[in-house]
């Protein structure tokens, strides 16, 4: 029997790469290049193999691919660029569509703000249309995944991660849109399960009844009629370990002994992927191999029905529906990643607690346009490559400010009088939310941690990037999650005054971790601190970098320094000062800084100068003692303060630096 997808995902497994916006950006970017070339001008992408692996290896010169060659060029080239054409962002030639020059001239300018209805960035809101917009053929229409989504969670106001991984992607007309609705329903009300839904779906579709058929009538179950039932998307290699799996209960169901129970389980570790892993977790307490040794037939979990079956029939009957439960949870499993990345984009959606929900505004959104969703979550939309206005997608979508202001109003019990109201209100919601993810996910001790990682990034940069991205976010890279640590560090130490997420110059997603872009940003955080008794109202400009130790001084030592310059000539009435912190720091960074105290600087016309500049320097080590010691800003600042001032160690900027800031710390 052949496979016939019962479920959809977004994009190709073969793009699912970290910092996932940047690479988006940087393919779009590399493909407008490559094209502009005179040999490439007026060729075609389609059976164009040595154009294809042309492109592959343009990737490769520009530092797009790092790895080893791919054994065949042209494959990973259409691979690397077909997630761009599902979203619309390219054509099936490759060529950017005006949604795609649209992104990439955002990702050029650097400029993401953006004035849009649902209140995200400008690279968010392109997402969101193309979402909106992007529907997949299934043999009964189209369907719309982001459509359907959003169906959803005005129908259940959220989804809990395994109702989004394992359930929505089941639905693919509208018929199965209301009864996965209400399977949900049952789900929560205990009446049913996720895989009592998941094997209904699977187990209605033909194909599957004629291959239950066909397995309950064989008379001998050998590799051929294996081959025929499993329904691989890809080789037959992978039906190997079911047809040993199939033989292990074949003779152990008579009379389970240990050497039987064994030999089941090395046939469970014969399959491949996540299924092996759900098996295991069906058949045995205990899925070591040791613990299955050591166990025996106490191993074994007797009460599943799979071991319950009296007769051949049913016990066929149940290895049949379990083997395809299993294969389209790993299936599912597999498509997770690849449509949370892609759902994210848009910035509209929360994934946060293992619940998925909307944003407040596009939850007011989609809240009015809900009674036309339906219609058009199984349609396909021919504006996919347009970069057109929410109305040209659908005269349902033409939603007016008026309209939000008053479902804000009605879903949120509080009253808006302009759309800068509402915004206030989602910006302190945002800022509540981010305090929480402080403290569940970036406590002190995870921050130490954080500070040590990069702190080693010199010595091993890829192992320890990778070990950093798991912990915050694989969106960004190095350089932008520790920007965003500091910005964390320092919130927590200012006891959390002022408002951080305005502070800090970086991309938050929906669920306020750090996004890189491809044009890059600012590199400075700037806090605005009011007067008190500690010190007096003034501006702080946190300057980072994981510069390495080689290539700190000519990176830093005059950007931060016109930075700080630029800054007090454009504010001449703030009183404003820099913290330069490092993984490292350079001896000669400290001793320019330092020096900075007696310096002039000049604006670039050379009509405007200010005398002096106060940066304090600090490195990873430091903060991770302020960090430790529990170490204030109004305490921190008149050390900053009195450093500064001090005439001690005059011509001795690295025993001022020991003694006036480390040793004070």
């Amino acid at each position: 029997m052949a496979y016939k997808s019962y479920c959809w995902k977004l994009g190709t497994t073969s793009f699912r790469m970290v910092e996932f916006n940047r690479k988006i950006e940087r393919q779009l970017d590399l493909l407008d290049k490559f094209w502009s070339l005179p040999e490439n001008t007026s060729v075609n992408w389609s059976s164009n193999s040595p154009l294809q692996e042309r492109y592959y290896l343009f990737m490769k010169e520009n530092n797009f691919i790092e790895n080893k060659d791919a054994p065949r060029k042209d494959k990973d080239a259409r691979q690397k660029t077909s997630g761009l054409v599902d979203l619309g962002l390219i054509d099936e030639e490759r060529r950017l569509t005006d949604a795609g020059k649209a992104l990439l001239a955002i990702s050029k300018s650097g400029n993401f703000a953006g004035d849009n209805i649902f209140g995200i960035a400008g690279d968010s809101y392109i997402y969101l249309k193309q979402l909106m917009k992007l529907s997949y053929p299934f043999d009964n229409g189209p369907v719309r995944p982001f459509l359907v989504l959003a169906y959803a969670l005005l129908e259940l106001d959220k989804l809990s991660k395994d109702e989004f991984k394992y359930l929505l992607p089941l639905i693919t007309d509208s018929g199965k849109a209301q009864y996965i609705i209400d399977c949900i329903r049952k789900v929560r009300d205990g009446i049913l399960t996720v895989d009592d839904i998941i094997t209904e779906v699977v187990m209605s579709l033909s194909e599957y009844q004629v291959a239950l058929s066909e397995f309950m009538d064989a008379t001998v179950i050998d590799e051929s009629v294996i081959d025929s039932i499993a329904m691989n998307r890809k080789s037959t290699i992978y039906n190997q370990g079911y047809l040993l799996l199939y033989h292990a209960f074949e003779k152990g169901r008579s009379c389970w002994t240990n050497d039987a129970v064994k030999e089941l389980y090395d046939a469970v570790y014969s399959l491949s992927g996540k299924a092996q892993t759900y098996w295991k977790a069906y058949l045995f307490k205990n899925t070591t191999a040791s613990g299955v040794t050591k166990l025996g037939t106490k191993a074994l979990r007797l009460g599943n029905p799979i071991f319950a079956a009296k007769t051949e029939d049913t016990f066929r009957k149940v290895f049949f529906t379990t083997m395809h439960l299993f294969k389209a949870k790993s299936l599912l499993d597999d498509y997770y990643d690849l449509n949370r990345r892609y759902f994210k984009t848009c910035d509209a959606i929360l994934f946060q607690d293992d619940t998925v929900k909307f944003d407040i505004l596009p939850d007011c959104y989609f809240t009015i346009i809900q009674p036309d969703i339906l219609r058009l979550a199984f349609t396909e939309d021919e504006n996919l490559y347009r970069d057109c206005t929410l109305e040209e997608m659908d005269d349902a979508f033409g939603v007016q400010e008026w309209e939000i202001l008053n479902k804000a109003q009605e879903k949120y019990g509080q009253f808006f009088e302009s759309k800068n109201d509402i915004q206030k209100y989602v910006d302190a919601e945002r800022q509540a939310r981010f305090n929480k993810l402080i403290d569940t996910k970036f406590t002190d001790e995870v921050l130490i941690n954080l500070l040590t990682l990069f702190e080693e990034r010199d010595d091993n940069k890829h192992q320890e990037d990778k070990k950093i991205q798991e912990i915050v976010t694989d969106n960004a890279d190095a350089p932008t999650i520790f920007e965003y640590v500091l910005a964390i560090s320092w919130h927590k130490i200012s006891d959390r005054r002022g408002n951080i997420l305005a502070s800090m110059n970086l991309s938050l997603d929906a669920d306020l971790l750090p996004v890189t872009h491809a044009a890059g940003g600012h590199e400075d955080i700037t806090y605005m601190y009011s007067a008190s008794k500690a010190y007096p109202a003034h501006t702080l400009l946190l300057e980072v970098t994981l510069s390495s130790k080689t290539n700190q001084r000519r990176m830093e030592m005059e950007p931060v320094s016109r930075h700080m310059g630029d800054y007090i000539i454009a504010h001449p009435r703030e009183n404003a000062y820099c913290l330069f912190v490092a993984s490292y720091l350079h001896i000669n960074v400290i001793a320019d800084f330092r020096q900075r105290k007696t310096y002039t600087y000049y604006s670039d016309d050379g009509t405007k100068s200010l005398s002096g500049m106060k940066i304090i320097t600090l490195d990873t080590g430091n903060l991770k003692t302020i960090i430790k010691k529990h170490r204030k800003y109004e305490d921190l600042y008149a050390v900053f303060e009195d450093a500064y001032n001090s005439s001690q160690y005059n011509g001795d900027p690295k025993s001022w630096y020991e003694n006036e800031i480390v040793a004070k710390l």
